[in-house]
């Protein structure tokens, strides 16, 4: 019997569970650059078996979101501001 709240399918591949990976994966990251790691891990890991194209799309966009955060890192030397980012919404 699958069991589809603990150890849904869809998270386990070659006897690997994606939570597991994604503990392995953010273990020296924080933050933003953690979350969007992990989900971009997540999506990738279960686009073949969940939800197709829809999980790549997502994957892409933290990805893109990853990419832009530490792009203002490296040309800035610093992270922006979560505040300044809800001023401009």
């Amino acid at each position: 019997m699958t069991d589809n709240v603990n150890h849904p399918k869809h998270y386990t591949q070659g006897g690997v569970e994606c939570i597991d990976a994604l503990a392995a994966a953010t273990i020296n990251l924080k933050g933003l650059d953690a979350v969007c790691t992990a989900n971009a891990i997540k999506y990738l890991w279960r686009w073949g078996q969940k939800n197709g194209v829809e999980d790549l799309k997502k994957a892409r966009w933290y990805i893109d979101r990853l990419v832009k955060e530490n792009e203002v890192v490296e040309n800035t030397n610093k992270r922006p501001s979560p505040i300044s980012k809800l001023k401009s919404v």
